[in-house]
């Protein structure tokens, strides 16, 4: 069961590993007698369908999801191991996508209009007068 991350991108079943144990999640008196927790993972340096440019991109984007160039991910939420397993390939596989995905666009730097400059100073009148007929008035 490859995992089809996009198109131009498959991660054979051979590079992914699995590991089960109990869940804490859902399940009741089931929940102490299977092992529904799907831990998948896989290893991004040793991987054979990236080139170096996507390793490393992968490698620099996902760092804090990366331990000695393994990337691991955790599924629970269901009370069936099969389910989990299903959701743990999905949550992998938006990891990569977004790893790889373009950066976006810079922001073009802009100025408020004039009319949202007056309104913002207005807003801050407003709140200040609010503010100053709160106050205990003065003994003069």
């Amino acid at each position: 069961m490859d995992l089809e991350v996009s198109a131009k991108l498959v991660i054979p079943e051979r590079e992914l590993g699995w590991r089960f144990s109990r869940s804490s999640g859902p399940g009741g008196q089931h929940v102490n007698t299977s092992d529904s927790r799907v831990e998948l993972f896989w290893n991004i340096a040793d991987s054979t369908v990236l080139s170096d440019e996507q390793r490393m991109m992968l490698l620099h984007r996902l760092s804090r999801h990366i331990v000695a160039g393994t990337v691991t991910v955790a599924a629970s939420e269901q009370r069936s191991q099969l389910r989990n397993r299903d959701t743990a390939l999905r949550k992998l596989a938006d990891l990569v996508t977004g790893g790889l995905a373009p950066d976006p666009k810079p922001r073009r730097p802009t100025r408020p209009t004039r009319g949202s400059a007056r309104r913002h100073l207005a807003a801050k009148q407003q709140r200040s007068a609010t503010k100053r007929n709160r106050q205990r008035p003065t003994a003069d």
